[in-house]
Protein backbone atom coordinates (compact mmCIF):
# COMPACT_ATOMS: atom_id res chain seq x y z
CA UNK A 1 0.00 0.00 0.00
CA UNK A 2 1.46 3.28 -1.35
CA UNK A 3 1.87 6.04 1.70
CA UNK A 4 0.24 8.67 -1.24
CA UNK A 5 -3.08 6.26 -0.90
CA UNK A 6 -3.55 6.54 3.07
CA UNK A 7 -5.00 9.89 2.83
CA UNK A 8 -8.27 10.31 0.95
CA UNK A 9 -8.73 14.04 1.01
CA UNK A 10 -8.25 16.69 3.80
CA UNK A 11 -11.83 17.61 5.79
CA UNK A 12 -12.81 21.33 4.97
CA UNK A 13 -15.41 22.44 7.36
CA UNK A 14 -16.19 25.13 9.54
CA UNK A 15 -14.69 23.02 13.40
CA UNK A 16 -11.70 21.49 11.32
CA UNK A 17 -10.89 25.41 10.37
CA UNK A 18 -10.86 26.15 13.53
CA UNK A 19 -8.60 23.61 14.52
CA UNK A 20 -6.36 24.33 12.05
CA UNK A 21 -5.35 27.65 13.10
CA UNK A 22 -3.67 28.02 15.76
CA UNK A 23 -6.09 27.92 18.77
CA UNK A 24 -5.01 30.69 21.68
CA UNK A 25 -3.34 29.29 24.57
CA UNK A 26 -2.12 26.39 22.66
CA UNK A 27 0.88 25.50 20.88
CA UNK A 28 -0.70 23.09 18.50
CA UNK A 29 -2.31 22.86 15.36
CA UNK A 30 -5.07 20.06 14.18
CA UNK A 31 -5.86 18.34 10.22
CA UNK A 32 -8.49 16.09 9.76
CA UNK A 33 -8.27 13.95 6.95
CA UNK A 34 -10.37 11.39 5.52
CA UNK A 35 -8.54 8.43 5.45
CA UNK A 36 -8.79 4.68 4.13
CA UNK A 37 -10.89 2.04 6.47
CA UNK A 38 -7.71 -0.12 6.66
CA UNK A 39 -5.22 2.62 7.96
CA UNK A 40 -3.59 2.63 11.47
CA UNK A 41 -1.94 5.49 13.31
CA UNK A 42 1.64 4.91 13.18
CA UNK A 43 0.97 4.70 8.85
CA UNK A 44 -0.75 7.86 8.92
CA UNK A 45 2.57 9.56 10.82
CA UNK A 46 5.17 8.33 8.40
CA UNK A 47 2.83 9.17 5.56
CA UNK A 48 2.07 12.70 6.72
CA UNK A 49 5.78 13.47 7.51
CA UNK A 50 6.67 11.84 3.95
CA UNK A 51 4.34 13.61 1.98
CA UNK A 52 4.18 17.66 3.72
CA UNK A 53 7.89 17.34 5.43
CA UNK A 54 6.54 17.84 8.95
CA UNK A 55 6.83 16.07 12.47
CA UNK A 56 3.62 14.91 13.71
CA UNK A 57 3.35 14.89 17.52
CA UNK A 58 -0.10 12.76 17.78
CA UNK A 59 -2.36 11.31 15.59
CA UNK A 60 -6.08 10.33 16.88
CA UNK A 61 -8.48 8.20 14.94
CA UNK A 62 -12.35 8.56 14.26
CA UNK A 63 -14.50 6.08 12.88
CA UNK A 64 -17.83 7.93 11.63
CA UNK A 65 -20.66 5.43 11.76
CA UNK A 66 -23.31 5.50 8.87
CA UNK A 67 -26.60 7.61 9.49
CA UNK A 68 -29.82 6.74 7.91
CA UNK A 69 -31.54 8.80 5.42
CA UNK A 70 -34.66 9.03 3.60
CA UNK A 71 -34.03 8.20 0.00
CA UNK A 72 -37.30 8.19 -1.45
CA UNK A 73 -40.75 8.17 -0.45
CA UNK A 74 -40.65 4.68 1.92
CA UNK A 75 -37.47 4.14 1.02
CA UNK A 76 -34.56 4.22 3.69
CA UNK A 77 -30.57 3.88 3.23
CA UNK A 78 -27.73 4.85 4.77
CA UNK A 79 -24.76 7.02 4.54
CA UNK A 80 -21.11 5.16 3.87
CA UNK A 81 -19.13 4.98 7.27
CA UNK A 82 -15.77 6.50 6.72
CA UNK A 83 -12.41 6.89 9.11
CA UNK A 84 -10.98 10.31 9.90
CA UNK A 85 -8.23 10.87 11.31
CA UNK A 86 -7.01 14.16 13.37
CA UNK A 87 -3.04 15.03 12.86
CA UNK A 88 -1.71 17.11 15.49
CA UNK A 89 1.69 19.33 14.04
CA UNK A 90 3.53 21.61 16.66
CA UNK A 91 3.02 25.34 16.48
CA UNK A 92 5.42 26.03 14.35
CA UNK A 93 4.78 23.33 11.43
CA UNK A 94 1.97 23.96 8.97
CA UNK A 95 0.74 22.33 6.02
CA UNK A 96 -0.56 24.10 3.26
CA UNK A 97 -4.10 22.53 2.32
CA UNK A 98 -5.82 25.05 0.73
CA UNK A 99 -3.79 26.71 -2.87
Amino acid sequence: MSMYSLLIEPILTEKSNILRTEPKGTEKRYYVFKVRQDANKSELMKAVEKIFNVHPLDCKIINVKPKKKNRRMSKRGYTRSYKKAIIVLDGKDKIDIVK
